[in-house]
């Protein structure tokens, strides 16, 4: 059986020195140019004493903490040559060249479903990534097991996480499968602020770079056995991802 690999969204993570959350609301993006006017919210936007988040109609989501600010695009069914969030990403950054950047990174999320073996995403990790032995059946259930590889590449790390899940469909209709959490890490250094907002970016504008990396390891190194193709859905279930 031919198994697809989703690519459900791009999130871009900017770690930020004593950065202020109440900076980020609709009117400040759309007054200093990161984004356009015509954009619409999809929802009130929130404002905690942790986090303020604002979600647009066409899927690109802007969150800011104290020590981060996250750009968010769920990819659905969109061309990867359509995708907006590296240019808001930057724009917003370029809003603000004098904060204490420190460090970036590109985050992404794929799947692979299992629609007709209920026990597939289990037997993938459980007897394809790891060895087979008496650990797994310890207690009542099956053990469940999540499995984190870390990658030194040329001038960035990169993580990549593997999980068993299940998905929630509308009507109640659900799919087990295995999701490939990668993040790529670019530490900033000591810079001047033009230099740092250069290498910045460079380093967002060098996304698709990263995404043929991911895909490549992933349908190289870990599903080539299983005849995968890849593919873009609708983000099931959109969240921000950590840095």
């Amino acid at each position: 059986m031919t198994q697809s690999l989703t690519t459900q969204e791009l999130v871009i993570v900017v770690a930020v020195k004593n950065n202020n959350p109440t900076i980020l609301n609709a009117d400040f993006l759309k007054y200093s140019g990161v984004v356009p006017a015509e954009w619409e919210l999809a929802r009130p936007p929130v404002y905690t004493n942790q986090v303020v988040q604002i979600i647009f109609q066409n899927g690109i989501s802007i969150a800011a903490q104290a020590d981060r600010i996250m750009f968010l695009e769920a990819i659905g069914t969109k061309n990867l040559n359509t995708l907006e969030v590296a240019e808001v990403a930057y724009k917003y950054i370029e809003a603000l060249p004098r904060a204490e950047y420190q460090a970036v990174g590109i985050n992404l999320r794929s799947y692979v479903g299992y629609e007709n073996d209920a026990d597939g995403a289990y037997q993938y990790i459980c007897n394809k990534l790891l060895s087979a032995g008496k650990w797994q059946n310890y207690g009542d259930t099956p053990a469940k097991a999540s499995i984190n590889y870390f990658y030194n590449l040329e001038n960035r790390q990169l993580s990549l996480s593997v999980n068993e899940a299940t998905l929630q469909f509308p009507e109640q209709v659900t799919l087990p499968v295995v999701l490939f959490s990668g993040n790529f890490s670019y530490d900033l250094g000591e810079s001047e602020p033009k230099e740092r907002l250069k290498n910045i970016g460079e380093i967002i504008a060098n996304w698709k770079e990263d995404l043929n990396t991911y895909t490549n390891l992933i349908n190289e190194g870990f599903l080539a056995h299983l005849e995968v193709n890849t593919s873009e859905a609708a983000d099931l279930f959109p969240r921000s991802s950590s840095f």
